[in-house]
């Protein structure tokens, strides 16, 4: 094939279906054969909406994607690790290897203008074909499916990193804000993790019935006044000792402060916005450990993928949606209403 079809934003809500050239993968480059390429919430608020940030950071006009999972179907010059027919997940960020942050596997805060993201900088998996650095790719294991590892490139590793940062045990009872596909993930992934009562909040009554239905929750609510109750019935009043906001908004942000015991961590994954809070009474006094916690490292990523084998868990119970490459202005419009769980583009064997 000398061109494939892909996918581009424009911004304003629309979405651009283009043919390009398959690339060719360079030194330590594969190329991959898309299989799944899920939405994430970014994609909505920062490139499908409009075009958000400055510089280098933001959206470069490149196709669309940053969550794919695929098959190698060819090898550059120098790879040493990957053969063809691997199935593999994509670390979407590729740094610069050198500083700081890339040395501990985190690229995502990378600084250099080397850094690229997929989606973002370079193309991403909403195509055919994705070409992608053979250090940022990570063994999909069986029997998790593409569309499991389309998951873990991004939304699952955001909400793990979230729940290592606040060191989610059996101890614990977690509180969750937001049940976008992240906030299922924690949900998920937190009582894998040992969290003895999960607590779920979202002011979509259709998501919080998701994570009913799926088992990801002991209590789901979507009345905000609500809340309270359901926190203090179901710790005795102490709170919760753990408490994860996945959306970003203020509120809800207030709210898993509020509702975190005495000495117990509070986690913020949800990008954008802002907060305000009464400090001393909310953080200070309480003696709460407060982390801000950005997707994940590659190392992270790698050990997420053992530990769903380990667990028998699969990250796609979580996806409402399935859309052909086609149909990607449908997935999108689906994905921009806030209502579904997550949506994915697959391609069929």
């Amino acid at each position: 094939m000398a061109t494939m079809q892909g996918v581009r934003l424009p911004g304003d809500s629309t979405v651009e279906h283009v043919s390009v050239s398959v690339p060719e993968p360079g030194p330590g480059q594969v190329l991959l054969r898309m299989r799944a390429s899920s939405i994430c919430g970014s994609d909505i608020r920062a490139i499908y909406r409009e075009h958000l940030g400055h510089g280098a950071e933001a959206y470069q006009g490149v196709v669309a994607g940053h969550e794919p999972c695929g098959e190698v179907v060819a090898l550059g010059p120098g790879t040493r690790r990957l053969g063809v027919g691997d199935r593999v997940v994509v670390y979407h960020i590729a740094g610069c290897g050198l500083c700081d942050e890339c040395r501990r596997g985190y690229a995502v805060g990378c600084h250099s203008p080397f850094r690229a993201a997929h989606g973002w900088q370079r193309d991403g998996g909403h195509a055919e074909y994705l070409l992608a650095e053979e250090v940022s790719c990570l063994l999909l294991p069986e029997p998790l499916t593409f569309v499991d590892g389309a998951l873990v490139s991004c939304g699952f590793g955001t909400a793990y990193e979230g729940l290592l940062r606040a060191e989610v045990s059996g101890l614990d009872r977690l509180l969750v804000t937001g049940l976008g596909p992240v906030g299922l993930a924690t949900a998920m992934l937190g009582r894998a993790m040992g969290a003895t009562t999960v607590v779920g909040s979202d002011p979509s009554a259709e998501r919080v019935r998701l994570a009913e239905e799926l088992g990801l929750v002991d209590v789901g609510v979507s009345d905000p006044g609500a809340l309270a109750d359901a926190v203090d019935v179901s710790t005795d009043g102490l709170g919760c000792e753990v408490a994860i906001d996945c959306s970003g908004n203020a509120a809800a942000r207030e709210s898993a402060l509020r509702h975190t015991r005495t000495w117990g961590r509070c986690v913020y994954v949800g990008e954008g916005g802002s907060v305000s809070f009464d400090v001393s009474n909310l953080l200070i006094h309480k003696q709460i450990r407060l982390h801000g916690s950005w997707v994940t490292s590659l190392l992270h990523m790698e050990e997420l993928l053992e530990r769903l084998v380990r667990w028998e868990l699969h990250p796609e119970v979580v996806v409402t949606h399935r859309f052909s490459l086609d149909q990607a202005a449908e997935a999108y419009r689906v994905a921009a209403a806030g209502e579904a769980g997550k949506v994915c583009l697959v391609w069929e064997d």
